[in-house]
């Protein structure tokens, strides 16, 4: 009981001594692990011939639904891809549903079930490939485990802009970035996990799972109890808030996440993300078949069409195509980080015009850097976009608590969120079907995606149109002041005065703990981090040979 006292956030206020750059490894570490999603495709392969183990147990016309059951026949990939539209439907909706109760429960508990439902969704994967029940994937890494990506994923936001009041958009660009970089870790250890376990009679994949389930519970839970948040009314030692007047498009005043529905500025930004995503996703999701069709022999220095290539020559392309989406991985995390901080500064509208007008310009462009074959130009347009994806993720946050307060952001990021989902959805299909479309038309493979870039154009430019729209909320959305001491009441919010009255100065040896524990939190999460950068360089060089 004592234990499951700590998880109440009443019990995770911060006292005066408390260092709040700890709490950003906090979230790192828990987002570290759900982005492991991200890299959900290094099983797809594996898991294709679990039964066969050297050449996949097909079995004919056998539809999706009798695929669920069967244990007779190895999974197609398209069946297991939808794992992916899994993650993100429950991410969004999961995030929405319970992003109320995590503002008033707090992110410790938030944080721990999270844990729960991403490792426990993993244990039951692993159950489900070793009795080889598709269902059972699909019922705990996809539903079960997205309901943890979408707790985990919200969890530290409320908490970080209320640490970080001057540095919103850097202090939620370090944990979102962490949700990006968690491929890039957990992709080479699935990798080396599944080839140590592999054998005669297993591709390794379940083991792998419950290894990383274990690893992964280590990690969030240490996040999860890491996390404190501060008392109301706090703010950094010598930072001023800045007047009213000079920053127009940030709220003095909260508003309530039962509201929000109502309101036109949060529509416009459900849009901008949404249209943002869709294309972002959309890129991300082809951008090795991208390279390898449009460039194809060039890649390799010689002058052929993909279709007159040899399997070896193909399976060398592809090597580059690896290499590309590694250097997106790469853009894709820094983006988080640099952009949001940039809003820190520019402001969020701003930074979100410039997502959208060198958007577009760089999607109408990619098809004539293509016909130019101008290599170079592509792929710095695909970094380009993918960081700017990236960057629209972590600097929402901070956008949203600019114009309806810091009260109830995290249930109202919460709510945005289902515009991931969406276009999670609509994404990859959209993308795929416009390709196909072209291809059974007629258009060769290297033109095909040049009409799938127009759309993706148009779908920047009406985001561009949907932020300039945003204006400050109006008065009437916000909370009166008996609205807002009934929710921090709630909440459980605790005054600074009852905080810091009872702790007094800090000495200088508790200062120094401080200091050695911060130093050890960032360096666990850290040197995972740098390491998964360093092997994801190493196979992005493979795309400059």
């Amino acid at each position: 009981m004592a234990f499951l006292d700590i998880l109440d956030k009443e019990h995770t206020i911060a006292g005066p001594t408390f260092n709040r750059w700890l709490v950003p490894p906090a979230a790192l570490a828990i987002h570290l692990c759900i982005g492991m999603a991200y890299g959900f495709s290094v099983f797809w392969l594996p898991l294709s011939r679990a039964l066969g183990i050297k050449e996949p147990l097909a079995c004919k016309d056998i539809g999706l639904m009798a695929e669920l059951f069967s244990s007779t026949c190895d999974w197609r990939i398209s069946s297991l891809t939808i794992m992916y539209t899994l993650f993100f439907l429950f991410l969004g909706s999961s995030a929405a549903l319970f992003g109320g109760w995590l503002e008033r429960a707090g992110p410790r508990k938030a944080g721990v079930v999270s844990a729960l439902c991403w490792c426990g969704g993993l244990v039951i994967s692993a159950i489900g490939v070793y009795h080889h029940q598709l269902w059972m994937m699909w019922l705990g890494s996809g539903v079960i485990g997205g309901i943890g990506l979408g707790l985990g994923y919200i969890s530290p936001v409320s908490t970080l802009i209320k640490w970080f009041p001057d540095k919103r958009g850097m202090a939620t660009g370090m944990a979102i970035m962490g949700f990006g970089g968690g491929a890039v870790i957990g992709a080479p250890m699935a990798d080396k996990l599944m080839k140590h376990f592999a054998s005669d009679m297993s591709v390794g994949v379940w083991q792998t799972f419950l290894v990383m389930a274990a690893v992964y519970f280590v990690f969030m839970m240490s996040g999860a109890l890491g996390y404190r948040v501060p008392a109301s009314g706090w703010k950094p030692a010598g930072w001023v808030p800045p007047p009213a007047a000079a920053k127009a498009m940030i709220a003095t005043r909260h508003v309530h996440v039962k509201r929000v529905w109502g309101i036109p500025q949060f529509w416009l930004l459900w849009a901008v993300l949404c249209l943002n995503v869709t294309a972002g996703i959309g890129i991300l999701g082809m951008a090795s078949p991208l390279v390898q069709e449009i460039f194809a022999g060039r890649l390799i220095g010689i002058d052929v069409a993909f279709n007159d290539l040899s399997v070896a020559q193909k399976g060398q392309i592809a090597a580059v195509g690896a290499g590309l989406v590694g250097l997106l991985s790469l853009f894709n995390i820094g983006g988080r980080f640099v952009w949001a901080s940039c809003s820190d500064y520019i402001g969020r509208k701003r930074t979100y015009m410039v997502f959208l007008i060198l958007g577009a310009i760089l999607y109408a462009s990619i098809p004539s850097f293509a016909h130019a074959n101008n290599l170079f130009l592509f792929v710095a347009s695909l970094c380009i976009i993918l960081s700017m994806y990236g960057g629209g993720f972590s600097t929402v946050p901070a956008y949203l608590s600019d114009l309806f307060g810091t009260q109830m952001v995290g249930a109202i990021h919460g709510r945005l969120l289902t515009a991931w989902s969406v276009a999670g959805v609509f994404g990859p299909l959209l993308v795929n079907y416009i390709r196909e479309s072209q291809i059974a038309s007629g258009v060769p493979k290297a033109q095909a995606y040049d009409v799938t870039m127009y759309v993706l154009t148009g779908m920047i430019v009406l985001g561009l149109l949907c932020n300039l729209l945003v204006r400050p909320v109006a008065d009437k959305y916000f909370m009166t002041d008996a609205e807002l001491a009934a929710e921090k009441k709630l909440a459980h919010d605790r005054d600074i005065s009852s905080v810091a009255g009872a702790a007094g100065a800090a000495s200088g040896v508790a200062v120094n703990r401080n200091l050695l524990v911060t130093a050890s939190a960032w360096a666990a999460v850290g040197i995972p981090l740098a390491i998964g950068i360093w092997l994801t360089l190493q196979k992005a060089a493979v795309f400059f040979k």
